[in-house]
């Protein structure tokens, strides 16, 4: 009888194990995919599954809001957060700088003090800086704060890690190294604003955006030591190889890597 028994269990916990090992189950739960959501995926029954979440705060531009923004929040905050690393809520912004085509743009800011001096309305590094703090300004106080408040999770910026994303899609300056300084001081306004808002910030792109948007970048400046967050990988094979790739700026670090799979964007933490 001892011995059917040992039997019996010896059989039950083989069972067990290949049902933990099968992906998709319910004991599957401590999964450590990431996934990243946006508009685009309004209305779409999102992942049930997954260790963090990156929620998009705008609609694709950095002057237009996520209209599901509240829903993907919560939803977000539901990610069972077993990767130490990776918070389990974090959000994203779109980033942009219009400065060559101004005056066809309603948002080029016509004052402003900052660290490159006064903003005048003209394409320089201050108001591109300008720029990009009245962006992530607005962003977070008229698109997030009230998208969370709705959606009943923290509203205070210092909760959540700001990943800018730069992508050669958007509306960069181009042609010279003094238009990528431009589109980096963009950068740095909205890291500024978010910072001194007691939020974390990361960079989203590839290695090849970057260099083609914003070029090197010095040890001095606000984006320097940042975390990168890597895309371009089609598996999690290559997502787990780009963490080895070359940070975006001076003094960061690949932390974060993004994947497609299933029509779906998913990320793997570094």
């Amino acid at each position: 009888m001892r011995n059917r028994l040992r039997s019996v269990l010896v059989v039950a916990l083989a069972v067990a194990a290949a049902v933990l090992a099968v992906p998709g189950t319910a004991s599957a739960a401590q999964t450590t995919v990431g996934f990243d959501v946006s508009y685009p995926q309004c209305g779409k029954t999102l992942p049930a599954l997954r260790a963090f979440a990156v929620v998009g705060v705008n609609g694709g531009l950095a002057t237009k809001p996520n209209p599901c923004l509240g829903t993907q929040l919560a939803w977000a905050w539901k990610s069972s957060g077993v990767v130490p690393s990776q918070p389990a809520a974090q959000l994203y912004l779109n980033t942009a700088n219009p400065g060559e085509i101004r005056s066809q743009v309603s948002t080029w800011p016509k004052t402003g003090t900052t660290p490159y001096g006064p903003c005048d309305g003209g394409n320089s590094a201050a108001c591109s800086y300008e720029y990009g703090w009245e962006r992530a300004s607005n962003s977070v106080t008229s698109v997030f704060a009230p998208a969370a408040e709705v959606a009943g999770v923290k509203t205070d910026p210092a909760g959540y890690t700001w990943w800018l994303d730069v992508e050669t899609m958007n509306t960069w300056q181009s042609g010279s190294s003094e238009a990528r300084a431009r589109n980096r001081a963009t950068l740095e306004g909205m890291t500024d604003y978010v910072v001194s808002r007691g939020g974390k910030v990361g960079l989203y792109s590839t290695n090849s955006q970057w260099g083609q948007i914003v070029g090197s970048v010095p040890a001095s400046s606000p984006l320097a030591g940042k975390p990168s967050w890597l895309a371009g990988a089609a598996s999690l094979s290559g997502a787990k190889a780009n963490c080895a790739k070359p940070a975006l700026v001076p003094g960061g670090k690949v932390t974060l890597t993004q994947y497609v799979q299933g029509g779906w964007d998913r990320n793997y933490s570094c």
